[in-house]
């Protein structure tokens, strides 16, 4: 059996809707989401159910649009924002079919991590399905980045789990920055998700946030919506891991990588990456794999 390639896996969707209710930390708007099944083969899709004829946006790297510090997919005109949390809480379980119904442009903020979603998620139920998966699996080097912040992709090695996907992040604010250097290695599978980085928050220094919300961002964020750092550590905000900010730099890189619409097998490894490198790393990934057809064939 080839090394890199996973068994057989069965696509998987939810058994029933499930809903989270919040409000976006940008825009400041209410919104509710509801995931819904979704059928083989149609990947996680966005449903705009506060539009007249509910636009749907896949989650695919094409629609992904650049703005700062979050993923934004676009589909002909209209958006969806913040899903990366979202996402990676779908690609965390291995919910490779769903529809997510918004009510708003803007997805909840809820706490900053992926665990409301994870929660509502679970509580809906995870089902098996008759199509089967067909992985990307990484057989070269691949790099984007520069020597201040890069994301590389590589073949799992000799003695890796076979078809496994391992991620390393090292996150290094500095010397002098409270979070500091800290890094994670996590091999991704629904249980390592849920206990190591689902539950994650995210975070931002005090002056960047007090700049946001100068600007008219983010007024209804407070320390206790997500970790917000000043310079002797979180404000009015416990940890819930030491190395907090690193696990969720992990979420988030979970969440872009699932922009791909297929199951990784290999090791990606991030020095100080974000949401824009995260999805250049897939770009490149698409452009050296076939395109898969639809429906999917069962691997062997």
């Amino acid at each position: 059996m080839d090394h890199a390639k996973p068994l057989a896996r069965r696509q998987q969707t939810i058994i029933r809707p499930s809903h989270v209710s919040g409000f976006g930390y940008w825009s400041g708007s209410d919104v509710t989401i509801d995931f819904r099944p979704g059928p083989i083969d149609s990947g996680i899709v966005f449903v705009r159910e506060d539009l007249k004829n509910y636009h749907r946006i896949q989650v695919d790297v094409g629609n992904r649009v650049n703005v700062p510090r979050r993923t934004n997919l676009t589909y002909y005109g209209y958006s969806v924002e913040m899903v990366e949390h979202v996402v990676a809480a779908l690609a965390g379980l291995q919910v490779d079919n769903c529809e997510v119904w918004t009510t708003s442009s803007e997805l909840p903020g809820c706490d900053g991590s992926s665990q409301p979603f994870v929660t509502a998620i679970l509580d809906a139920g995870i089902v098996q399905q008759d199509g089967y998966c067909e992985p990307l699996v990484i057989d070269s080097s691949t790099r984007v980045g520069d020597t201040e912040s890069w994301v590389t992709a590589e073949p799992l090695l000799p003695n890796d789990p076979a078809g496994s996907l391992i991620l390393t992040y090292v996150l290094d604010y500095g010397g002098d920055s409270p979070i500091g250097r800290q890094t994670f290695e996590l091999t991704l599978e629904p249980a390592s998700f849920v206990k190591e980085v689902a539950a994650a928050r995210t975070f931002i220094l005090k002056a960047e946030a007090e700049w946001l919300q100068s600007q008219g961002l983010g007024s209804r964020v407070t320390c206790h919506d997500l970790l917000v750092f000043d310079e002797t550590g979180p404000v009015d905000n416990p940890l819930r891991f030491e190395d907090e900010c690193v696990r969720h730099k992990t979420l988030d890189l979970v969440g872009d990588l699932a922009l791909s619409g297929r199951q990784l097998c290999g090791r990606i490894s991030a020095f100080r990456s974000g949401h824009r490198l995260n999805a250049e790393l897939v770009s490149a990934l698409q452009h050296q794999q076939p395109t898969v057809s639809r429906p999917l064939l069962r691997v062997a």
